[in-house]
């Protein structure tokens, strides 16, 4: 009789702990990557509205599948206009950025001051003469921007707030640049092309609390168990006297923040009439605004905001693969 293993390898990644609650169901951008070229903006947003599949031509130098037609799923994302609300500028410290202060937009829709209590006009000289007077310490310059939902099908009106950092060139390039677009309505066509690479930052679907099988993926124990099943032979030994933080326990799963890297844009338009499925995506409806088509798979649910950066890995153009056939068919039955 062999020698009986009592070990096995851990169930369930330690990579992401505590797996607590993000703390808003809008993602946060806590990096943004260095750029080099002409003044741009580094990120956009849209909703997520749902998965289909298309055939193109694979155009990757060193596939095996180089120059046939390959099937796989995409994501439909939903971009309408975002509004530019605000400048934000920083300066540099040993503790990292701090800011200098900002400067609002003279022009604030209704849906804007649901969330921002400022009167329809005001006089924003104020905030150019603080930014004069420390000109010299300025390091970095975001905008501060606005979504859309009441333009889509989502059933929402109050808007999220977001910073997108303004990057390339020197920082008086930025600056006149984000006078330019302060205030105005940005197509994600003029911040991204069709075959560059995205990074996608997303809260993933909530399951609520759950136990250490479904949450971690440890076995079941026989069905003889004393007292319990679905739980861990041993939370661990009499020393240290505390559970430690690797043992799988139960808790909340899901609805954490993920960003996923080098997201190929396969697509892009004005008409969304272009990618909606026959009967509208399951739990969202139709597309009626900008979309964008990324391929394979994002985190998140449906209706949910998705932000997309400029790529901090890999390469951010190259030629966009010949589209063959984007799939319409109905999801209602799926």
């Amino acid at each position: 009789m062999g020698h009986r293993k009592y070990s096995a390898p851990r169930r369930g990644s330690l990579a992401y702990l505590p797996r607590g609650r993000a703390s808003h169901w809008a993602p946060r951008i806590r990096y943004w990557p260095e750029y080099e070229g002409p003044t741009r903006l580094l990120g956009f947003a849209g909703f997520k509205a749902g998965t289909t599949h298309v055939t193109i031509v694979d155009n990757r130098q060193g596939s095996l599948n180089y120059g046939k037609e390959v099937t796989f799923p995409a994501t439909v994302i939903e971009t309408p206009p975002l509004k530019v609300a605000a400048l934000r500028f920083y300066a540099a410290s040993n503790a990292g950025l701090r800011t200098l202060g900002e400067v609002w937009s003279n022009d604030q829709d209704k849906d804007l001051r649901r969330i921002i209590k400022t009167p329809e006009k005001f006089d924003d000289s104020k905030g150019w003469e603080k930014l004069e007077a420390s000109k010299d310490k300025l390091a970095e310059i975001r905008a501060v921007v606005a979504s859309r939902p009441r333009t889509t099908t989502i059933g929402r009106k109050t808007p999220d707030l977001f910073e997108v950092k303004i990057d390339g060139g020197t920082v008086q390039d930025q600056l006149e640049f984000g006078k330019k677009i302060l205030g105005k309505d940005l197509k994600i066509s003029e911040v991204f092309k069709e075959g560059g690479d995205v990074d996608v930052i997303s809260i993933t679907k909530g399951k609520g609390i759950q136990g250490p099988v479904k949450r971690w993926g440890i076995k079941k124990l026989k069905h003889k168990s004393r007292k319990t099943v679905r739980g861990v032979g041993s939370i661990g030994p009499w020393h240290p006297h505390y559970v430690m933080y690797s043992v799988p326990r139960a808790g909340q799963m899901g609805f954490a923040q993920r960003t996923e890297y080098n997201k190929e844009i396969l697509k892009m338009g004005d008409n969304g009439a272009e990618v909606t499925p026959k009967g509208g995506f399951l739990r969202y409806g139709p597309v009626k605004t900008e979309y964008t088509v990324l391929r394979g798979t994002i985190p998140g649910p449906a209706r949910r905001l998705v932000a997309l950066r400029y790529p901090a890995r890999g390469n951010p153009v190259r030629d966009p693969p010949k589209l063959e056939q984007l799939n319409l068919s109905s999801k209602q039955g799926v």
